[in-house]
């Protein structure tokens, strides 16, 4: 079998790969690592002093682990 128009195959062969690989949606991670810090620093996590509304949006909007 040979190829007539190698440009064209190239082509079809490009456009393909490009709509398998954009279908492909990747989740968006933040990871947090912060110093000195407990569990209960964050207003999420029930303290009642420190105010942390961006932080507590995030713990609202997102996935939190404990153990």
């Amino acid at each position: 079998m040979s190829v007539r128009n190698p440009i064209l195959l190239q082509l079809v062969i490009s456009v393909t790969l490009a709509t398998l690989l954009q279908a492909a949606e990747k989740p968006n991670i933040v990871i947090i690592f912060t110093d000195d810090q407990g569990y209960g620093d964050l207003a999420c996590y029930g303290n009642k002093k420190t105010k942390t509304p961006r932080l507590d949006q995030l713990a609202r909007e997102g996935t939190r682990f404990t153990s």
